[in-house]
């Protein structure tokens, strides 16, 4: 088969997935809608591909990749309720909400991702009383496979599926979400150690809007951040205070620790240890969305795991094990987050409390081993792997773990019967 002329290579944020496709660049919905047809109609297959920050294959292309950057406007703002077009990135959206005195109630840690691929990959923040963003959605509006265009809403049969609907039901032009009015959050962060913190949870969640933390593998430490929402913007955080630890030790000063780690595996414990031992605390207000998101230069890849919040105790447990018998050393720490049930169909916290527990490595370092190990902890205890971070489940593994599966299924026959939008990562989970 001759390439095509306009093939181009694309390669994602963690440099752990790429692919060679023919690049379709839509700037209309009308634009998209013929695209979608001419592929139906010949038999081919089209991803859609948001900013690249899923570690899985989710995004790969082996036939058309569209783009939709060029779809990344403002729709409406109707109170409360804000429609942007998919391709918006969130930072884009923050900065829109804020302008208009308005906010996600909840973010992740990075504002890099698209609004489409954000919710479709089950993207989340922390905190007992929210869930997914997708949990935001109020309207989205689907290419489906046929061409059509279709907008689903609460009443509509299939929107518990198509709020976290993982790229296989159609090209997510429009979303329509529920915001709220623009707040402050004091944010509160300090080093402690892990059992103080597992020790601390249980008070601390109903205290706080929004707790997490990161544990230093090797060391008994941890840095505890928890935030909540307060009336002032009276202790906003100096610019050199935060170019120092956003940037310079979180960026520039990790980026040679993990360095020296991947050159030196012997030297990862002793360099945790300090790592660990140099933080500091602070305390300081702000936006929301300047609280929640932070810069993230360093690159690496990922595994997060949702289990049942009772289960995190049992899984750090085995993590130390984990460490103790790999063949290399683990170098970044492991970021534990918390979030509320929902019903979204495909969401990790469908139907109840969820800790997550996100591993990762330093680029180029090995990993396989250690998130097969992690998985595999997780998976006893009835994890659900994220959809964006890297995991090795299939279908059959899939459905023991989601009780609406088969519904999203049969969603996923009406809207894509001949699998236009599928792609090897979708065959594998979600079955051909």
């Amino acid at each position: 088969m001759t390439t095509p002329v306009n093939a181009r290579r694309w390669t994602n944020w963690g440099r752990n997935q790429e692919s060679v496709a023919e690049v379709l660049t839509p700037g209309s919905i009308d634009e998209v809608t013929t695209q979608v047809k001419q592929a139906a109609e010949s038999g081919r297959r089209i991803k859609v591909v948001g900013s690249g920050h899923s570690f899985t294959a989710i995004a790969v292309a082996d036939d058309q990749r569209m783009f939709v950057h060029r779809m990344a406007g403002l729709v409406a703002v109707d109170g409360e309720l804000v429609t942007v077009q998919g391709g918006m990135p969130l930072s884009t959206l923050n900065t829109i909400l804020a302008e208009h005195g308005l906010a996600m109630p909840n973010l992740g840690d990075i504002d890099a991702q698209t609004v489409a691929g954000a919710i479709s990959t089950g993207t989340h923040g922390t905190g007992i009383a929210y869930s997914t963003l997708a949990s935001s959605v109020e309207a989205v509006t689907l290419v489906t496979a046929n061409g059509q265009v279709e907008r689903y809403t609460a009443d509509a049969p299939e929107f518990p599926a198509v709020r976290v609907g993982l790229g296989a039901l159609g090209v997510i032009v429009e979303v329509t979400l529920r915001c709220v009015p623009a707040f402050i959050l004091l944010a509160d962060e300090r080093p402690m150690l892990l059992a103080d913190v597992l020790a601390g949870l249980d008070e601390w969640m109903p205290e706080n809007d929004h707790v997490e933390f990161f544990w230093y593998p090797y060391t008994n430490r941890t840095q505890l951040k928890r935030n909540r929402k307060v009336t002032d913007n009276d202790r906003p955080l100096g610019r050199f205070r935060g170019w120092l630890d956003d940037d310079f030790l979180s960026n520039t000063v990790w980026q040679g620790i993990c360095a020296m780690g991947r050159r030196i595996p012997a030297t990862v414990p002793a360099l945790s240890a300090v790592s660990a031992r140099g933080l500091s605390a602070r305390t300081y207000t702000g936006r929301s969305h300047e609280v929640f998101c932070s810069p993230r230069k360093v690159k690496f890849t990922e595994m997060e795991y949702e289990v049942p919040r009772a289960a995190l105790p049992e899984v750090l447990d085995e993590l130390e094990k984990i460490f103790a018998r790999l063949p290399f050393k683990v170098q970044f720490p492991v970021e534990v987050r918390f979030t509320g049930p929902d019903d979204i169909w495909l969401s990790h916290g469908y139907g109840r409390e969820s800790a997550y527990i996100a591993v990762h490595q330093y680029i180029g370092a090995p990993y396989e081993p250690y998130f097969r190990a992690v998985e595999e902890v997780c998976t006893a205890l009835g994890g659900r792997p994220h959809w964006g971070k890297l995991h090795y489940r299939d279908a059959a593994s899939l459905r023991t773990a989601y009780p609406r599966f088969d519904d999203f299924l049969a969603v996923r026959d009406r809207l894509d019967p001949n699998r236009v939008f599928t792609n090897n990562y979708l065959n594998r989970v979600l079955g051909s």
